[in-house]
């Protein structure tokens, strides 16, 4: 009976990870995770999430409550898809992780853009960098030129 409900035979051991995330929840949560970061709005998400993580039930079933209100004034067709997803504890953590992930990478490049702007400055003469008279168009190489997020949130 203990190995059907996912429970070992050793008590200090960990039981078992229930199932894998759905793929549609998955790609909800992604998008939700990339909308984050290109909002800015990480470190803020990452301390709402990390707060509420023991009541995601109560949360998802509040999103139940608010469902008619939601799907009357805007038209979210993953809205039932997210909802679900936030009922299940390890979904929360795995939208942390994303958000993290895609903040990280948005993180490294404003840093390479940062150091190549500031090459291609020192570059300049002296009125061009102090005066801006006469500024020479800054060309960005390929991998500078588009974000990590607009990669993945496409589709």
């Amino acid at each position: 009976m203990k190995a059907k409900m996912g429970l070992s035979s050793n008590p200090g051991e960990m039981p078992e990870k229930s199932q894998a995330i759905p793929e549609e929840e998955d790609a909800v949560l992604e998008k939700v995770a990339i909308k984050v970061v290109q909002w800015r709005m990480s470190v803020p998400a990452i301390v709402f999430l990390e707060s509420v993580k023991p009541l995601n039930y109560i949360g998802a079933q509040t999103m139940v409550f608010f469902e008619p209100v939601v799907q009357s004034l805007f038209n979210f067709k993953d809205y039932e898809t997210f909802r679900v997803a936030l009922e299940r504890r390890e979904n929360i953590e795995n939208l942390l992780q994303k958000i993290e992930k895609y903040d990280a990478a948005l993180y490294e490049r404003e840093k390479a853009l940062k150091k190549f702007i500031k090459g291609e400055k020192k570059k300049w003469k002296w009125y061009q960098r102090h005066l801006g008279i006469k500024k020479p168009p800054i060309v960005l190489p390929e991998e500078l030129r588009q974000s990590p997020l607009d990669k993945k949130g496409q589709g």
